[in-house]
């Protein structure tokens, strides 16, 4: 019987694939699947999968056509023969214990999904960091029902750091939002999973490796600055189908789109911020047209500020964001510019002094 189904999504990474399946390959626990769908790679990927099946009949491959990484994630967990589903990205590794603890929590509470702390690392530099995934220490190890504490949806968002049951993904119907070419299609699948899970819990360890070094980003070209829009659209339309979903974490819900969103902003380039701001502006607009809502249930004066200043006039809240940014660097120049001068100035000091001494 299999325990674990593990689908990695591959695509390009021949630079990283041997390090990921290494690891999943070196699982304590036998009773796993290794399902890799390869979403069309131009590079050798497709070669080391190959590898890996001669070397261990527990590899499986898909593939495909390029698609996007929600298809490629549905189709791995819909060939899924394992009672719990696992999430490896192939650019990243995991401990060789990984399965087996986290399976045996999942099996000693019951669990519709388990997910635990990880590290973030720099392959080239070595450094790696521990990351809690719980912004709510008492959360840890606790079980959770299906009515939820609204810090829940405060917590990390990843996708790969956990089990899922697979009976509880399938009855549910829970899927990852296919529209092709786009990117953060993992917000969608941490929303459903989290807000329709009956038994969940977080644990205090970490096993999973993420990588921070990649250099592919999903967020320097203007085909993808709407993203992160339409992700929360998906997970909006998910919501109406679900009005008991709908009426118990719409606040949590706006409060994960708006910090997203502004993180998007933050991290688009100069030239399409402005083309982000608009259109970020009407999704606001639309959802201050919720029945019942109203700023004041966030119960955040900043966020209500940003919220009305961007719905008011966007181009403004660019500007005067742009002369805030701008201001505070020449304040950071500044004072590194002072810091310099000062250490000039001492190092000048100490090379007369040292050289009087000498003299005398």
């Amino acid at each position: 019987m299999v325990k674990v189904s593990i689908v990695v999504p591959v695509y390009n990474v021949e630079k990283y694939l041997a390090q990921c399946l290494n690891s999943l390959c070196k699982q304590t626990m036998k009773e796993i699947e290794i399902i890799c769908v390869d979403d069309g790679s131009k590079d050798s990927s497709p070669n080391i999968i190959k590898k890996f099946q001669q070397k261990d009949r527990r590899v499986r491959c898909v593939s495909k056509q390029n698609s996007g990484y929600g298809n490629t994630m549905n189709m791995g967990m819909d060939a899924a023969e394992g009672e719990y589903i696992a999430i490896a990205e192939s650019d990243d590794y995991i401990e060789p214990n990984t399965c087996e603890v986290l399976y045996g929590v999942a099996k000693q509470f019951d669990l519709d999904l388990v997910k635990s702390d990880y590290y973030e690392f720099y392959g080239d530099s070595g450094k790696s960091k521990y990351i809690q995934t719980c912004s709510e220490p008492s959360f840890y190890n606790k079980l959770i029902g299906y009515e939820k504490d609204d810090v829940v949806f405060e917590f990390r968002m990843n996708t790969w750091t956990g089990l899922y049951r697979t009976e509880f993904l399938r009855k549910n119907n829970i899927r990852h939002n296919e529209t092709p070419g786009a990117s953060y299609q993992d917000n969608g699948f941490w929303f459903q999973t989290v807000s329709l899970a009956s038994r969940m819990m977080f644990i205090d360890k970490a096993f999973y490796h993420y990588r921070q070094d990649n250099p592919n980003s999903s967020i320097n070209s203007k085909g993808k600055i709407y993203c992160m829009s339409d992700e929360y659209d998906f997970i909006h339309d998910f919501m109406v189908a679900h009005p008991d979903i709908y009426k118990a974490y719409f606040i949590p819900y706006f409060k994960r789109r708006f910090f997203n969103c502004m993180t998007t902003y933050k991290r688009v380039k100069n030239e399409n911020k402005l083309l982000f701001l608009e259109r970020f502006s009407s999704d606001l607009k639309r959802l201050l047209n919720t029945p019942g809502f109203s700023l004041r249930m966030l119960n955040d004066a900043w966020m209500e500020s940003i919220v009305e200043r961007v719905i008011d006039n966007y181009t403004l809240f660019y500007y005067e964001d742009l002369m805030y940014s701008y201001q505070q660097k020449k304040d950071q120049a500044e004072q590194k510019l002072q810091a310099l001068r000062e250490s000039a100035e001492l190092k000048k000091g100490l090379r007369i002094k040292n050289f009087l001494v000498g003299k005398k």
